[in-house]
């Protein structure tokens, strides 16, 4: 009889989340612990362990879980490893899916945070169904999940996909923390949009909202509450950000002419500030075989359950786990 159960994880560099999810996308038990409150992973391990544990018997699971799914930074789904994440506090690379896997008796199967979200989508959200997608995450930074053919594109070392790194201005662009400059990252990120907020602030003189924050401490929150109060800055920052977005979305279906777009994270929660300038980009930019055939649409997930949620479906590609 097929296990009705699977667990995701989604490891933050602070926080790392997790629960128990039914074929639904129903997270029946959830709960969290610090990420980075020991210094040696097999005492994380133990204490994710320990956790997991306590949901399990409190929603009566034991043996009932298929697999068990993690969304962590860097993540490798062809190794298992997670090889040079800068935030988490132990040294990589770190065989992530052996340890859990022997810790729990239960397969574990790891990918990037974005590839978990998309397979998420793909699984309980807006793609249901669809067969080309690319699903785009917009956080702390931007992080991709490419769906060809009905597959994560994975490429060969299980890397692919990092669309938030694609060079977006070539010449004096910004820095990103990856080291390079003028990547999409830099612009069309929570971070992204309070930087663009204090160079607004900085090379213009108009009156705004924001001029009435601290400059260094501003956040995309700020933007957005100046802009839906009537705020004429804000409501720009918004437009160049989404201008910026349409423009590389316009040159993502060039290679792989999706179905759709789909767009997770803290920025969708601006609706049509956000969306409406991705539209008129993209519609301004796509080449014209492309144009009129993606939708751009915003996640469908939980928004609560969404990490946990995007992880716990890798969960179900485990197919015997006795």
């Amino acid at each position: 009889m097929a296990k009705p159960y699977v667990i995701g994880i989604d490891m933050g560099g602070t926080n790392t989340a997790f629960g128990i999810v039914d074929a639904r996308g129903n997270v029946i038990a959830s709960d969290s612990i610090k990420t980075g409150k020991h210094n040696n992973f097999d005492n994380y391990v133990d204490e994710l362990h320990e956790a997991i544990m306590r949901i399990i018997e409190a929603a009566d699971a034991q043996g009932k879980i298929n697999g068990i799914g993690i969304g962590a930074p860097n993540g490798n789904y062809y190794t298992g490893m997670i090889e040079g994440a800068p935030n988490l506090p132990w040294p990589c690379p770190i065989p992530l899916a052996e340890k859990i896997t022997d810790k729990f008796g239960i397969h574990c199967i790891v990918t990037n945070d974005a590839n978990a979200a998309a397979i998420g989508e793909m699984t309980y959200g807006a793609a249901r169904g669809m067969k080309d997608f690319i699903m785009i995450t917009l956080g702390t930074g931007v992080g991709s999940g490419i769906v060809v053919n009905g597959q994560l594109v994975y490429g060969h070392d299980g890397f692919a996909g990092e669309l938030g790194h694609v060079i977006m201005k070539r010449n004096n662009g910004r820095q990103c923390g990856c080291g390079r400059t003028g990547c999409l990252e830099a612009y069309c990120s929570a971070t992204g949009v309070a930087r663009t907020a204090r160079e607004f602030l900085e090379i213009r003189s108009d009156e705004s909202k924001l001029r009435e924050l601290d400059a260094d401490a501003i956040t995309s929150k700020d933007v957005f509450d100046a802009a839906m109060a009537g705020d004429k800055m804000a409501k720009e920052i918004f437009d160049y950000t989404g201008t910026i977005l349409g423009e590389a979305l316009a040159d993502f279906a060039a290679f792989s002419s999706p179905e759709a777009f789909v767009i997770f994270g803290g920025l969708a929660k601006s609706g049509d500030l956000i969306m409406k300038p991705i539209r008129e980009a993209y519609d301004k930019s796509v080449l014209p075989i492309f144009k009129g055939k993606a939708k751009i649409i915003f996640s469908e997930m939980k928004e609560a359950d969404a990490a946990i949620l995007g992880a716990s479906a890798l969960g179900w590609e485990v197919k015997d786990n006795d």
